[in-house]
């Protein structure tokens, strides 16, 4: 509204000029008209002119304001033939039967006048008289302000018929925007169903089946947090109510050799709860990256490789598990990747085969640069039957194993990370017909020397 409330203003002061011309284009010809009637009505008789007015070129000037009107007939000697002494001359040069308007002013009041020069026959033969009418601007400023009023009448009761247009339009245009908005509101605190199509106004229908698909990954995404906090909770409370129960049985027994056994168990339990927290934390990583992904960075693969098994040479070794590393042709291993994915795919997958290969057995780490980059951990423990090969990838999930120690996190931890990098992971019975090979492919290796 204030937009077209300008608009008005603006055409209303253009209006007012158009009405002022308007009224000195009607003025004009009235003065006009009242000439041409004095000059026509004037003659010589007996060698002098008539100084005769016909009352038809003062009655043409009635209005309902008061104006003064006057006149002046001169020759073309300046003798007055009639008319007011002080109602001035035009200065300019005149034509005949031309006419010329100018303003002045007579008695102190602002006049419109014209002047015509009308030639009359005399007994010396044809002679110019000039015929001179003027009118105070009365009447002049009375017709200009009827058409701006008449004019802004019509500019206002337009814009008062635009207001309610509008007002009717956007409350009718509105109505489905708040029966959207009262679906909204009284929605239950964190209800995630869909917003309904029925009461969707059809401008609105791909922001709301935006939110309505924002609404449904949400959902989803809210489920598996929620899954993920319960199987967390269950599985950090064995290993607490298990600590619990060793810390008593200690307790109990006092000083020799079951005391040592307890509390050589409670360092046991208490390391394998650090390891899940620790894998508990690392999943949360891997969610994070899905928000802000870290830069990747060209990372030389098997300087990543020996720095893992050195870490987890102690724990090969106090199992007496050979633990090796082989590095197949002499192409690049360099892989575009963040540096915390690649870590936490091969400390996973190696210890997942230290922990799950009987003592004395083999793990090999092994890259192969052709024909794309993969990564090969192998051992000869007990492998995986290839109908669980898909559902160890769950989180939580493991293989009835009374012997193992696992959380069920670890082969989870290395798809999830081999995803964000844009790698493979495949489970695979080792060549030696016993075991297990997880292979992660990167892809073709990067030329780019590593930073």
């Amino acid at each position: 509204m204030l937009p077209l409330l300008g608009a008005v203003a603006v055409d209303g002061w253009i209006s007012y000029r158009d009405a002022r011309d308007t009224a000195t284009v009607v003025q004009d010809r009235l003065l006009l008209g009242s000439a041409r009637i004095v000059a026509e009505a004037l003659h010589v008789e007996d060698g002098a002119f008539q100084d005769h007015v016909p009352p038809a070129a003062l009655e043409l000037f009635e209005s309902g304001e008061i104006d003064r009107i006057y006149y002046r007939v001169t020759t073309r000697a300046g003798q007055i033939v009639t008319g007011y002494a002080e109602f001035a001359l035009h200065e300019g040069s005149l034509q005949p039967e031309t006419p010329v308007y100018f303003d002045t002013v007579v008695s102190g009041a602002p006049v419109r006048a014209v002047a015509y020069l009308q030639p009359v026959l005399a007994d010396v033969g044809v002679q110019p008289v000039l015929v001179q009418i003027g009118q105070t601007m009365n009447g002049h400023a009375m017709l200009a302000r009827k058409l701006w009023l008449h004019t802004m009448a019509q500019q206002l009761l337009l814009l008062a018929l635009v207001a309610a247009l509008i007002l009717f339009g956007l409350r009718r245009g509105l109505l489905p925007l708040l029966r959207l908005r009262d679906t909204v509101q009284a929605r239950e605190p964190g209800s995630l169903q869909p917003l309904p199509s029925d009461v969707t106004p059809i401008e609105l229908s791909p922001l709301v089946e935006a939110i309505n698909e924002y609404a449904r990954r949400l959902d989803q995404y809210t489920g598996a947090q929620r899954v993920f906090i319960q199987n967390a909770a269950h599985q950090l409370r064995t290993p607490l109510t298990l600590l619990t129960t060793q810390v008593s049985y200690a307790l109990r027994v006092g000083d020799g050799p079951a005391r040592d056994e307890s509390l050589a168990a409670v360092r046991n339990t208490v390391q394998q709860s650090a390891r899940l927290v620790n894998q508990l934390l690392t999943l949360s990583a891997v969610q994070a990256q899905e928000q802000a992904a870290p830069a990747e960075e060209d990372i030389a693969l098997d300087a990543v490789i020996r720095k893992v098994l050195e870490d987890l040479a102690a724990q090969a070794q106090a199992k007496d598990i050979d633990l090796g590393f082989e590095q197949v042709g002499s192409g690049p291993t360099v892989v575009a990747a963040q540096r915390l994915a690649l870590r936490e795919i091969a400390m996973n997958l190696v210890d997942n085969a230290i922990r799950y290969t009987q003592r004395g057995g083999v793990v090999t780490t092994r890259i192969e640069s052709a024909p794309d980059l993969t990564l090969l951990v192998e051992d000869n423990g007990p492998g995986i039957p290839p109908s669980e090969r898909e559902r160890v990838f769950e989180r939580f999930y493991r293989i009835d194993d009374g012997d193992s120690a696992g959380s069920g996190l670890g082969l989870p931890i290395v798809r999830e990370f081999a995803a964000r990098i844009g790698a493979s992971v495949e489970l695979r019975t080792s060549a030696s017909g016993r075991g297990l090979t997880v292979a992660v492919r990167f892809g073709a290796p990067s030329q780019t020397a590593a930073a």
